[in-house]
């Protein structure tokens, strides 16, 4: 008789579960909202799964079985409600956490980046019901408490750096310092971030190496995200030759205004004569691009250089580099003496 009513329930739910799925899912497919889709998926993993074996459990407990028996039957199905419940909590977090971040309009890698945080949270969900599940079950769970709290800090002890870097990862997760696809510089590193691991982050470097740090070390360094640059500011030194009239030395920040005025997207801000060097007369220039493209700013920098050149040339300004003079004693008349100029050019 049990054994009938069992295949009964079974038969009935094989009938009902897919015409109850597709009816759900016409009716879904009819609203914007995904709420009714979570009500789906909750209905097809898990409510017609744990029914069907939640009304056999009942079944079969309407025939006389012996306490042990009983007790079996009783355990068996009180893990199974824990195994329902643990993976339902489960599913829920990560709806919740995903659903929150699709109305945040988080982008995709972000949303992908998650997952790694909602492993941790999966496994800390699944030491709390197993530890339910044994104290249900009529164990002292003190004892097995205590012992996780030891094992617990020697573990944390002897992974001191795995846990550093898993704390850096929802450090970076929340506080943002850098996402995919940012272009980045640690030091004497940079390159463009390609992943955000739980352990480790890859970089891609200029010159195609594949950089793989560790998230701790990355939240200890001082980090320059260029993506986030909104413009960039430019400072660049000319120098011009001591012998340079002060009529043209007036002329040269004006020369520097024009060229730099024409550039398209660029903000000039001020020349000016700085100091006066060992080898030259020297002006410091400063402008704005508004752009943070650094391939744009190259090309800027070299069509204002280009033109500035052009411009000395047509004008008959001479620019310095490193001189040095000495004055030579002539052997025939030691009272006169004789000055020459030897020009070194600079090796870098």
């Amino acid at each position: 008789m049990v054994a009938a009513a069992i295949a009964f329930i079974w038969l009935l739910l094989r009938l009902t579960k897919r015409r109850l799925l597709l009816l759900l899912k016409n009716i879904t497919t009819r609203t914007t909202t995904k709420l009714d889709d979570v009500v789906v998926e909750l209905t097809e993993k898990f409510i017609l799964s744990y029914g069907y074996l939640f009304i056999n459990y009942n079944i079969i407990k309407q025939l006389y079985l012996s306490p042990k028996a009983e007790k079996i039957a009783g355990a068996a199905m009180m893990v199974i409600t824990t195994y329902f419940t643990i993976r339902l909590a489960n599913f829920l977090v990560s709806v919740l956490v995903v659903g929150y971040m699709k109305r945040k309009q988080e982008p995709q890698h972000r949303i992908r980046q998650v997952d790694g945080m909602l492993l941790v949270l999966r496994a800390l969900v699944w030491a709390m019901g197993i530890i339910m599940l044994i104290d249900n079950l009529g164990y002292n769970v003190t004892t097995i408490i205590a012992g996780l709290g030891v094992g617990g800090i020697a573990i944390a002890l002897a992974a001191q750096s795995i846990l550093g870097d898993l704390f850096s990862y929802i450090v970076i997760f929340f506080d943002k310092p850098f996402e995919i696809g940012d272009f980045i510089v640690m030091g004497e590193n940079s390159g463009v971030v390609e992943t955000i691991g739980i352990k480790t982050s890859h970089i891609r470097s200029l010159d195609g190496q594949q950089l793989i740090m560790p998230n701790a070390e990355m939240v200890k360094s001082i980090i320059q995200n260029f993506k986030r640059l909104e413009r960039r500011r430019i400072v660049f030194s000319i120098g011009v030759v001591y012998n340079t009239s002060a009529d043209k030395l007036r002329r040269i920040p004006a020369i520097a205004k024009d060229i730099i005025a024409l550039q398209p997207e660029v903000h000039f801000d001020r020349v000016h004569l700085k100091a006066f060097g060992d080898f030259s007369i020297n002006y410091e220039i400063v402008y704005y691009l508004n752009s943070a493209d650094y391939v744009k700013y190259m090309d800027v920098q070299q069509a204002i250089c280009l033109a500035i050149f052009e411009a000395f040339e047509e004008v008959e300004i001479e620019f310095a580099f490193p001189t040095q003079t000495l004055f030579i004693n002539n052997r025939n008349d030691v009272q006169a003496p004789v000055k020459k100029r030897y020009t070194e050019a600079a090796h870098s």
